[in-house]
């Protein structure tokens, strides 16, 4: 089954004095492209909170916050008194203004508050590590749900190839013979004296150059192959990729060799959905 790299999970947590919230969101991306805000106490945790990450989502562009809101008496945060005293006693120097306005201003600058470094309280972190299990299994349901969504389409377009794929098998008889009357209508016009047996050598030819034969079955290989890929258990949107370049090849190459109009406008067709086949692609794990 196919997982989509689009995606949203988010979890919260309240604490008796503190509120834990985890978000994680997703898009397409070629690789895993990583982005982390997490608050400083916990940067010794970054690269352990990484690899959690990047195990579980394995491909995609990612953003990852950790927030945590003070919501008891507890701070980190302080005043730091005798910095403040200076700027009041600098400014006075400067303004004429009383003890609360010279108090406000003082508390806008540099070094105002002080913040004091705390140890990483385990229990704490071992909490943020159960709400990241939470919140990427939200993600990856996600995922999953939109992958089922790409799933149904991806199956429609390749029935709808298929479907043209026979039309084509059941025009190509139609096919030469039209080209074979218009070989032989061409040199009927230039009114030669051709030697039947060369021209017969020379129509078979011409008949081969344009057979597509190989590229009908090579093409309803792929698709089924398609098909096979897009039912397995592991979702695999690398793999799916490459199937759809050879898809694309085998379906140029048959408009290349058409040479009769009602096939090409098949061919167009097929190229049609196979461009929409490609562009949902982009967003398969």
């Amino acid at each position: 089954m196919i997982q989509s790299m689009t995606g949203f999970g988010k979890h919260v947590i309240q604490l008796p004095t503190k509120k834990i919230t985890i978000e994680i969101k997703s898009l397409n991306s070629k690789s895993l492209d990583l982005n982390a805000r997490i608050p400083a106490a916990y940067r010794d945790k970054e690269l352990e909170l990484r690899k959690t990450i990047a195990s579980s989502l394995v491909r995609g562009k990612i953003d990852f916050g950790l927030y945590i809101e003070i919501t008891g008496d507890e701070t980190s945060s302080k005043v730091n008194e005798g910095v403040v005293r200076q700027y009041m006693k600098q400014l006075n120097n400067i303004v004429d203004a009383d003890q609360l306005a010279l108090l406000e201003m003082a508390v806008r600058f540099p070094d105002a508050l002080k913040t004091d470094r705390e140890d990483i309280d385990e229990a704490e972190y071992k909490t943020i590590k159960e709400v990241l299990q939470t919140a990427l299994k939200e993600i990856n349901t996600f995922r999953s749900e939109e992958g089922s969504m790409l799933e149904k389409d991806f199956a429609d377009r390749v029935g709808t190839l298929q479907n043209l794929l026979e039309q084509v098998e059941s025009m190509d008889l139609e096919r030469q013979a039209t080209i074979r009357e218009r070989l032989e209508k061409a040199v009927a016009d230039i009114k030669a004296n051709l030697d039947s047996n060369r021209f017969e050598q020379e129509l078979i030819y011409y008949l081969e150059k344009y057979d597509i034969t190989e590229e009908k079955v090579r093409l309803n290989n792929h698709l089924d192959y398609f098909m096979t890929t897009l039912n397995s258990k592991d979702s695999n949107g690398k793999k799916l990729g490459f199937i759809t370049q050879e898809i694309g090849r085998e379906i140029n190459t048959i408009g290349s060799k058409a040479n009769y109009a009602p096939l090409q406008q098949l061919v167009v067709q097929m190229k049609d959905e196979l461009e929409k086949v490609k562009e949902q692609m982009l967003n398969v794990l």
